[in-house]
């Protein structure tokens, strides 16, 4: 057996026994909680090592391998080192007598070896695994803290800690790698992943496509709209939006281009339409179960989900209007192509796909926590799926999906335990509680600005980070600001997600926009202003859900909304999306003017960005007048 065989042999050993790791240990836990995140930890970074080398052009070089396997080693030496000294199991090589946890403040100075070492490993498999972004943020945040003595006022100016204090903040302890972060993938994301990849390999998640394309089959623009719909609902699952833009626009691209949609539009309309795939309950990647653990007073999953549930419809609904607008403007054909050449979807794999689904939020709402209610989901997908030969799985089946959710989810792992570093730091030197001073004198001038400014450092500390990383971030920083803006909790930590996700397709650090332009051979920068064109609505919606938390399902008080208040102030955002959709694309009922193209774009800021109160009426009756004669001049040129 040859070293590349061998080296894909422990891989999908391990990925194997990562999954079967947390399907027991989270379901029914023998360990403790810092000795689970070790082992899960472990797991993911040996994957890491295994699969990604030190630089591409490296891969097969004795060098490469020779540094591969001491990482692989020094990983198995730290992580197993804190399972030893934590686990009562192994009391008899505890140092000093004591436990790992007991000794803080008090540790061997082998600890601070282990923990040196251990943070290097972490920093150099996040680096392999998402690149330099968030090793090079944790640095900085490392540096701050050793460093605090002598950073300028507007830094945020602190004593300094001694290395030996940081590294046990950051890695011997649960406060650092060990923390939120990494329970947060353990507890709930991985098994999701794996929920997607179990429901992959029955065909379900193939079914939506071909159902989106027989029903657009006969629309202008019909592939344009199946990679909205199918992107939506296998976005949910992935959490990915890079992930989601390379698996569905394989597809959807090639038949955008064929219906006569442009590359660089393609790729926008696909990595526009990837990119909110998190933002879809039930699943919603990991940005949910980061939000129960964080949302503070206390929210349950039902509740995330529910309050996520409005903007993600409306989303979707203003990707639809616009493409269908973009391809009435570009003359798009209809998908050109019989039936015989559409793949035949077969309704049990639709019977399979929405059953779990089904399964999922019937058992959540039957009180089950999210992990046990996705791990019955996933016995049950296994004995729906056995009725049919065309969903069946079998051994193989399960394995390659074990295989595949390792794939999807190391890189998590990795950035998980590598944003544990920074909050270590955070709540080591307390900088959490000084940015809400920059903050809050915003806020009390301007709610607006305030949000704006939350906004912006959202985006920009989304480049290169996966979303559910950037809010994690985010909300870890400014937390103790949101519950003094004077908003509704959720609503501020969905703006914080939403700004997250769109990220992705934000120039000039657009990485879902980026994946779309190599899969269509457009432009990067022509793609990624595309799809920042086309995702418009959703930098409009969060600051939609604040001033109109209705649209979350909650009262501006927190409580539960009224159907009465919910339905107008949908009715009214949806008056607003028509014409941002229109404005976007400059297609009506006919091409429009640029200066029919500005009163309609100010027209759905009226409508989005404007509260729910009498007092605004007047401006909204200003909106919709210019609304209208906008229609009725673009309908009536049509007609003649």
């Amino acid at each position: 057996m040859n070293l590349e065989k061998m080296k894909q042999l422990v891989y999908s050993t391990l990925a194997v026994g990562l999954s079967l790791f947390v399907l027991s240990e989270v379901n029914y836990p023998l360990m403790s909680p810092q000795s689970q995140l070790a082992l899960f930890g472990l797991f993911g970074l040996l994957l890491v090592f295994l699969s990604k080398p030190v630089h591409p052009k490296l891969r097969h070089k004795p060098f490469s391998l020779g540094l591969d396997a001491f990482l692989i080693l020094a990983t198995l030496v730290c992580f197993v080192y804190v399972v030893v000294q934590t686990e009562p199991l192994f009391s008899k090589f505890w140092l000093k007598g004591q436990p790992l946890g007991n000794r803080a403040g008090n540790e061997h100075p082998f600890d601070f070896v282990i923990g040196f070492m251990g943070l290097i490993i972490v920093l150099e498999a996040t680096r392999r695994a998402i690149g330099l972004t968030l090793p090079i943020l944790a640095i900085i945040f490392i540096l701050y803290a050793a460093y605090g003595q002598v950073m300028p006022d507007w830094l945020f100016p602190h004593r300094g800690y001694p290395w030996e204090r940081i590294v046990s903040q950051t890695f011997l302890h649960s406060q650092g790698v060990f923390s939120i972060a990494l329970k947060v993938m353990f507890t709930y994301v991985f098994l999701f992943v794996l929920f997607g990849t179990v429901l992959e390999k029955t065909g379900a998640t193939g079914y939506i496509i071909n159902f989106a394309r027989n029903l657009f089959k006969n629309s202008p623009g019909g592939p344009a709209k199946v990679a909205v719909i199918s992107s939506g609902m296998m976005g949910s699952l992935s959490g990915s939006a890079v992930a989601n833009t390379a698996t569905t626009g394989t597809f959807t691209i090639p038949m955008m281009r064929s219906a006569g949609f442009k590359p660089a539009t393609a790729a926008g309309v696909e990595a526009a339409a990837s990119s909110g795939g998190a933002l879809v309950p039930p699943i919603m990647g990991a940005g949910a179960y980061m939000m129960l653990e964080i949302i503070e007073p206390a929210v349950t999953y039902l509740q995330i989900i529910k309050a996520a549930l409005i903007p993600a419809i409306l989303y979707y609904t203003a990707l639809l209007f616009i493409v269908h607008f973009q391809a009435k403007r570009v003359g798009a054909t209809a998908e050109q192509a019989s039936g015989d050449e559409l793949k035949t979807t077969q309704p049990f794999q639709g019977v399979v796909f929405f059953g779990a689904f089904a399964a999922l939020i019937g058992l959540l709402l039957l009180g089950y926590t999210p992990f046990r209610a996705v791990s019955v989901s996933l016995i049950i997908i296994l004995i729906v799926s056995a009725f049919s030969i065309h969903t069946r799985v079998n051994l193989q089946d399960i394995k390659d999906a074990m295989v595949n959710a390792a794939r999807g989810g190391v890189s998590l792992i990795a950035a998980a335990s590598c944003v544990g570093i920074i909050l270590g730091v955070v709540t080591l030197t307390g900088i959490g509680a000084k940015l809400p001073s920059v903050i809050l004198p915003l806020a009390q001038n301007s709610l607006l600005l305030a949000l704006v400014l939350i906004m912006v450092s959202t985006i920009i500390l989304g480049m290169g980070l996966p979303s559910a990383v950037c809010y994690l971030l985010m909300a870890t920083l400014i937390g103790p600001v949101l519950g003094k803006l004077g908003i509704v909790p959720m609503a501020a930590h969905l703006f914080i997600f939403y700004f997250g996700m769109m990220s992705m397709v934000t120039p000039p650090v657009a990485l879902a926009a980026y994946t779309a332009a190599a899969i269509a051979k457009a432009g990067i920068m022509q793609s990624a202003f595309a799809a920042f064109r086309f995702a418009l609505v959703g930098f409009a919606l969060p600051f939609a859900f604040v001033l109109k938390p209705e649209l979350l399902m909650l009262a501006p008080d927190g409580e539960t909304a009224t159907i009465f208040a919910i339905a107008a102030n949908v009715f009214v955002t949806v008056i607003g999306i028509i014409p941002l959709a229109a404005s976007v694309t400059g297609y009506l009922f006919t091409p429009l003017t640029q200066w029919q193209r500005l009163v309609l774009g100010a027209a759905a800021l009226i409508f989005l960005m404007t509260e729910s109160q009498a007092s605004h009426l007047i401006l909204q009756v200003v909106g919709l007048s210019g609304f209208l004669t906008v229609g009725f001049l673009s309908w009536r040129s049509r007609s003649k």
